[in-house]
């Protein structure tokens, strides 16, 4: 859990450090997923696991690429252009506020209109955007977080919730083994995303990405191997030994991770309002995750 924290986590540190040496958000978002792809390829080789076949199967994995990794890797990169990398973390923890907005809209939530908790789980979302608030502070003229980086970022949170439901429905039960899964929508979000990479910056192959310094590539080289491939392959290995209660620890881990990071290294300021808007996020997500333990019923004996 504590290296599946510190690769998921220091992500946005990466992102952060390839944009401040060259490196455009589209590249990254490209590189990141083709680096990824790579080593669940390797794995999924070494583990005789073969590629999903058939186009009606493609298909669904072109939409989760798009929805769970081109679309909110490229809305992560262009938010922290302006964002820094540990209130990048904070946002993207707000995708569960999301995923229950969706599923209330939609009609699709479990536990909507039937659940006792339901209350409970409203106060969450609700404690978790006002979190949101407290940390983008709009109501302050100067000072505050860039808007269209913010909403990039909370933009990747929702896209990750549409991803989610979308996987739910359409990839669950298919009979391929998850590595294989993994390394198949990853290469189609590689295929997805360098579609738009004439617009991210020209690519020589033999000068290499235009703009980009060594430091650069070595940190988009970590973010697509770590961060992204050894990722999927250590949240499936902890779901399969211990279980997915400990796998969603691990995203209560994601901002504290981020932002100590973010600081540590990077030097951003941690403001009291910030850290206290971290803790209403979270607070908020926890309430929002909250499921009630089974009543036991006790059977009345009778004569």
């Amino acid at each position: 859990m504590a290296v599946l924290a510190l690769f998921w986590g220091s992500g946005f540190l990466w992102i952060r450090i390839a944009l401040q040496h060259g490196l455009t958000p589209v590249q990254i978002t490209v590189l990141r997923a083709a680096l990824g792809a790579a080593v669940l390829l390797l794995l999924a080789c070494s583990a005789r696991q073969r590629l999903p076949r058939g186009g009606a199967l493609w298909r669904r994995l072109a939409v989760a690429a798009f929805f769970c990794n081109a679309l909110p890797f490229l809305l992560t990169a262009y938010g922290e252009r302006s964002v820094g990398s540990g209130t990048a973390g904070v946002l993207h923890a707000t995708t569960p506020l999301w995923s229950l907005l969706i599923g209330l809209a939609l009609g699709t939530d479990r536990t909507a209109g039937t659940d006792r908790t339901t209350p409970l789980r409203l106060t969450g979302l609700l404690l978790g955007f006002a979190g949101v608030l407290l940390i983008l502070a709009p109501w302050r003229e100067s000072g505050g977080i860039s808007t269209p980086g913010a909403l990039a970022l909370l933009g990747a949170a929702a896209s990750y919730a549409v991803a989610f439901a979308h996987m739910a429905r359409a990839l669950a039960g298919t009979g391929t083994a998850p590595l294989a899964l993994s390394a198949a929508q990853l290469t189609a979000a590689a295929g997805l995303s360098a579609v738009a990479l004439p617009a991210g910056g020209p690519l020589n192959p033999f000068s290499g990405f235009s703009g980009a310094d060594p430091v650069g590539l070595a940190a988009v080289t970590v973010l697509g191997v770590a961060c992204t491939g050894l990722t999927f392959h250590l949240n499936y290995r902890l779901i399969a030994t211990e279980g997915p209660t400990s796998a969603a620890a691990v995203g209560y881990l994601l901002p504290v991770v981020s932002t100590v990071l973010g600081a540590l290294v990077l030097g951003e300021r941690l403001t009291v309002r910030a850290v206290a808007g971290t803790a209403v996020v979270l607070a908020g997500v926890f309430l929002v995750k909250h499921r009630p333990k089974p009543r036991t019923v006790v059977p009345l004996l009778t004569d």
